[in-house]
């Protein structure tokens, strides 16, 4: 399996009858994702619609292979997957050490983070992860090009744009040899 169509399909069946946390069909969020890493390749849009496909059904990565999905994009969703017993600071620590897991969690983070998304929340669980993912956010973008994330969020999530703009430069990976400049 090499298509995007391919993998978007995958998606829709693994996650058929799921909702996410404000209720929507939970293929809606993953295509979200990967709407925003499309600028960056087709391998990190597989990524995206796959990134919570190991953690949420009962696929795996060894099935994801022997249907074909590509080495690359069953490494980034597996970097990407919790893993039992770690703590999600962790978690994101362990995410920065791949530069297209980086970025596949930038937009499933500006995703979750979506105002229309977080309105729907009742108020102290919207405070509560609003914070997470503010701090995840913390860690994710030094460790991506800035051009990247300004891509990402763009498409996924516009209202971050301003949020991005309080990081001095030099606190982001410079543009120019990151996934978009391939």
């Amino acid at each position: 399996m090499t298509s995007v169509r391919e993998v978007d399909l995958l998606a829709e069946s693994a996650h058929a009858g799921q909702v996410d946390k404000i209720g929507r069909p939970y293929i809606e969020h993953v295509r979200a994702v990967a709407a925003g890493l499309a600028p960056l390749g087709d391998e990190l849009v597989m990524a995206g619609l796959l990134h919570d496909v190991v953690e949420d059904t009962d696929w795996t990565a060894e099935k994801l292979l022997a249907r074909g999905v590509p080495d690359r994009v069953v490494e980034i969703v597996e970097a990407v997957t919790n893993q039992a017993g770690m703590a999600y600071e962790e978690k994101i620590r362990r995410i920065t050490a791949d530069p297209a897991a980086t970025l596949v969690k930038i937009s499933d983070n500006a995703h979750n983070s979506h105002p229309d998304r977080a309105a729907q929340l009742p108020a102290g669980k919207r405070e509560r992860l609003a914070a997470k993912y503010r701090a995840a956010r913390a860690a994710l973008w030094p460790a991506a090009h800035r051009a990247d994330i300004e891509s990402i969020v763009r498409i996924v999530n516009p209202s971050l744009l301003a949020e991005l703009d309080e990081h001095r430069p030099a606190t982001l990976a410079p543009s120019g040899d990151g996934p978009a400049s391939k």
